[in-house]
């Protein structure tokens, strides 16, 4: 027994009518699964930046929460922060003669009395512990917390975020570094122990107080230096005799 549909008749013409009905379902359904393909291309496509954005919300968010919980534990240094923040930017012309002033005066005096490692550390840790305790008690009667302005309050906002940025950015090369080790562990161990021979060869050639005075000296000028275009200037003007010497070679080579 044989069966037929109806478009496909038992008569003269009935390959020709069976033909035709399977062409015109080819033709019809074709273009649905290119739709549906084009369509599912679209989606995924649009997933991806949906997707991004999503984890630029929970970065920002999570930035923003983690800069709240820091405004909150230092609220109580927020006038010392801010007077160290004019002084770092150079608010004033005499700030840097100041800064430089003060750390000569501590270092010398190091170098004077000539302490031993234990006894620095203990002085140090000490000197952290009476400010700790006594900076919040004794900064909101000599500063007055009560007359921060909506600038201020701003500023100790934006230092808290960058702090915290700069908390994220030492533990992202942190965490490079260990992804390093595990990738390219003869790339990781060539670069770490030439990088440690030469900070010693360094400090086996300079004095270690006056290296330490160095480095101390230009991480607080470098605030400043940034704020007022310093180091933008003198790393264009390098850039600049940098690309003249590499056109010269080229030059050269031709």
């Amino acid at each position: 027994m044989t069966f037929s549909s109806p478009s496909c008749q038992a008569s003269n013409g009935w390959f020709v009518n069976c033909k035709i009905h399977k062409e015109e379902r080819e033709a019809s359904a074709a273009p649905l699964g290119r739709f549906k393909f084009a369509f599912k291309n679209i989606t995924e496509n649009l997933k991806q930046p949906l997707a991004m954005a999503e984890g630029d919300n929970k970065s920002a968010n999570l930035l923003a929460q983690e800069t709240a919980q820091l405004e909150e534990q230092l609220q109580g240094w927020g006038e010392v922060i801010l007077a160290g923040d004019q002084v770092l930017r150079w608010k004033k012309p005499w700030f840097p003669g100041a800064l430089m002033a003060a750390t000569t005066l501590v270092f010398m005096m190091i170098y004077y009395l000539d302490p031993s490692v234990l006894t620095g550390l203990s002085c140090t840790v000490m000197l952290l512990c009476l400010a700790d305790y006594l900076v919040p008690t004794l900064a909101p009667r000599i500063f007055g917390s009560n007359k921060w302005s909506s600038e201020q309050q701003q500023r100790f906002h934006e230092i808290c975020g960058n702090l915290v940025k700069t908390q994220r950015r030492i533990l992202g090369w942190w965490k490079r570094l260990f992804s390093l080790k595990e990738e390219k562990p003869k790339m990781y161990f060539a670069s770490v122990i030439s990088s440690l021979v030469t900070v010693a060869w360094m400090g086996q050639q300079v004095h270690n107080l006056f290296l330490t005075y160095l480095i101390v000296s230009f991480l607080l000028l470098l605030p400043g230096l940034n704020q007022h275009g310093v180091i933008s200037k003198y790393a264009g003007m390098a850039k600049r005799e940098i690309n003249k010497l590499l056109k010269q070679k080229e030059k050269k080579n031709e």
